[in-house]
């Protein structure tokens, strides 16, 4: 079966960095619902379209097509003491941005009495590659349409 609008597609990936260190490898097959559904970068799903189990590529995308440029805005230094006790660097926190949109936060470093925090994807700004196989194909239930997203093993569980 080819990949088409609402198939559900099985699939093993990696990510490395422009220079071609690993950053993220799927342990597990992953699944998503191919078609505009939001469940995958669209440059994979293009390269996808029409493609069928066994396929393999490797896509070399840059910011614009992963998760986008840094935004400097969303950088900032807040004192400690507005934290409550607990904050750790790793963690994240919600907050607002500068137009008082809701936002997650990463706790960068903690220097002292300031909190540093980052509110860009980690991968923003950078140049990736992303090695794809495709494991499997199959047309998608009327549900799994519905909710937008892959139902089941290595899908979406409600």
């Amino acid at each position: 079966m080819k990949i088409t609008k609402d198939t559900a597609v099985t699939l093993r990936f990696k990510v490395l960095d422009a220079q071609g260190r690993l950053i993220e490898q799927s342990s597990e097959p992953s699944v998503y619902l191919h078609g505009g559904y939001q469940n995958t970068l669209p440059k994979i799903e293009e390269a996808l379209e029409g493609k069928e189990a066994g396929y393999s590529v490797t896509l070399a995308l840059e910011p614009e097509d992963t998760f986008g440029l840094r935004d400097e805005s969303l950088v900032r230094v807040i004192p400690k003491s507005e934290f409550p006790p607990g904050v750790k660097v790793g963690g994240q926190l919600q907050g607002v941005t500068d137009r008082g949109e809701p936002h997650v936060f990463h706790v960068m470093k903690i220097k002292g009495p300031e909190v540093h925090l980052d509110g860009n994807h980690p991968l923003a700004g950078k140049s990736l590659r992303f090695g794809i196989t495709v494991l499997g194909v199959r047309a998608a239930s009327a549900e799994e349409i519905a909710h937008g997203h892959v139902h089941g093993e290595h899908g979406h569980h409600h």
